[in-house]
């Protein structure tokens, strides 16, 4: 059984204010949804059901893991945050290769660079025409080199998509704190979004310090997120921005229970509705309120929210304790045991994996950081090469829907007693259950377990609350021939479009 996109689809049209119904039906996205007066809870748990991703969210949330490139003045002040007051002489790497930046995050598995192309002491990777705090006024490559650009080059020859960091925050410029440095952003803004071809994605930090006048920026983010939306149509704006939201800590580690629907303001709503008039998905939504908070979404907190909108999270983390080389840390990047356990704590968790691997002076990824990542993508290979459902039977539906890897293909529960019995021809040991809905019709599970026969009955092995774009879980060793996966309760109909059942490697549980 094969059931398509857009089989549930109308009753989000009915409440949904974000587009026109013509629109609606030619996009198939409706990432916003206004609360009638007087909705009842019940009603508002279904029109949240019927929030979806924008065509770039969904895109973005494909990748699953992405790469983090900080890199800078502050590599050569072995310093995490700079002064602006640095000597630009000092950036000089002696090997840099861009190229093995690229290889080494597609070889793990990355499917996006996230350059910083400027921090906050305002030190620029390229030669922009704005300021002369850059790598023109260096001595690598005697003045000539742009870095951004060798970055993008290499992403393109690699078949990896390019993305730029840009601080707003500029420890550097002397208009930093007037309105003329608004002006000033936009324009470097402009020339990373004009001079590198395509950009996948504009990453902006909420840092707000003082310039060199001693002065704060009030920062004009709806400018900015207009500039990205008309030279860049197909970018996602994270993580001060309306697409991709911060998942509120540094560690690597998301929540147990991850909604991609979450509240928003009735003047957040607005701005979204006002300017998506034009181009779906285009809104001007500001992060608002504490997004460290374990519950984001359920359904007690929709009791008195005024609308919805699709903002996943991403889950930020650097390979090694900081952000930038420093070489005493040689000794303390990350094992790939750790690595694993962070993938299953975001990407496992209904997240996007943004991993942070800073080159060193010489210009390289360095070789501890490459070892540990080549462990972890072995670990990863080895655990997901054998999915045990290829070889399962399903009582009422062909196995191979649940591992053609389209999200759009699924199964539909009926809202009573939903669950997907799966029998294998022998008993199978295993300890990983991998599910993901199809969240182009919504995020709707809330609550769903994995039950076992053994014993002549059904016991719960483990169980999870959101499911999302993905969830693994992770429990002990079970050997049986029957497993079923009961959905105890969901928004609307659920939809499930991927199942996995593993057995993890050995070098990842010793």
């Amino acid at each position: 059984m094969r059931i398509f996109l857009l089989n549930s689809f109308l009753f989000g049209l009915a409440f949904c204010s974000f587009m026109s119904c013509d629109s609606r039906l030619q996009k198939k996205y409706i990432t916003s949804c206004s609360f009638p007066e007087g909705a009842t809870i019940e009603e508002k748990v279904r029109m949240a059901a019927h929030v979806v991703p924008s065509e770039r969210q969904l895109e973005w949330q494909k990748m699953e893991k992405t790469c983090f490139i900080c890199y800078g003045i502050n590599t050569f002040t072995d310093r995490e945050w700079g002064t602006g007051k640095e000597d630009p002489s000092l950036f000089n790497p002696t090997a840099l290769d861009a190229g093995q930046w690229v290889r080494t995050a597609k070889d793990a598995g990355m499917k996006m660079i996230l350059l910083t192309c400027k921090h906050h002491d305002g030190f620029c990777l390229w030669p922009s025409a704005y300021t002369d705090f850059s790598v023109k006024s260096t001595p690598w490559k005697d003045g000539k080199g742009d870095l951004v650009r060798e970055v993008a080059d290499a992403c393109k020859e690699y078949g990896l998509k390019f993305a730029v960091y840009l601080s707003p925050w500029d420890m550097n410029h002397p208009d930093y704190g007037t309105e003329r440095y608004n002006d000033f952003f936009v324009n470097q803004l402009t020339e990373l979004l004009t001079q590198y071809g395509r950009v996948d994605e504009v990453w902006f930090d909420g840092a707000c310090g003082e310039g060199p006048n001693g002065k704060k920026q009030v920062y004009d983010f709806k400018r900015y997120y207009e500039v990205i939306r008309r030279l860049q149509p197909e970018a996602v704006i994270a993580v001060m921005g309306p697409d991709v939201r911060w998942v509120g800590t540094e560690s690597g580690y998301g929540r147990d229970t991850e909604w991609s629907v979450i509240p928003a303001s009735a003047n957040s709503l607005k701005d979204i509705a006002e300017s998506s008039q034009q181009e779906a998905g285009s809104g001007t939504f500001l992060p608002e309120g504490d997004k460290q908070k374990k519950d984001l979404g359920s359904r007690k907190l929709l009791t008195d929210a005024k609308g919805v909108i699709w903002y996943p999270s991403e889950v930020d983390v650097s390979i090694r304790p900081g952000w930038y080389y420093h070489a005493k840390q040689d000794s303390l990047v990350k094992s790939p045991q750790k690595l694993i356990d962070i993938y299953y704590s975001s990407v496992g968790k209904n997240s996007l994996l943004l991993l942070n691997l800073p080159p060193d002076k010489r210009g390289l990824i360095h070789e501890n950081d490459i070892r540990s990542l080549q462990g972890m993508t072995r670990i990863l290979n080895e655990t997901f090469r054998n999915n045990l459902l290829e070889s399962a039977q399903l009582s009422s539906v062909d196995a191979a829907l649940f591992t053609d890897g389209v999200l759009e293909t699924y199964w539909q529960g009926n809202g009573e007693n939903d669950a997907i019995e799966i029998s294998f021809d022998k008993k199978q040991l295993f300890d990983r259950l991998l599910l993901q809905e199809n969240i182009t019709e919504g995020q709707r599970i809330e609550d769903f377990a994995l039950e076992c026969w053994m014993d002549n009955q059904w016991k719960v092995v483990a169980e999870g609350t959101t499911i999302g774009y993905k969830r693994i879980l992770r429990f002990d060793p079970v050997e049986t021939e029957k497993v079923r996966i009961v959905i105890r309760q969901s928004r609307d109909l659920p939809q499930v479009s991927e199942i996995g059942v593993y057995k993890a490697s050995k070098e990842e549980v010793d």
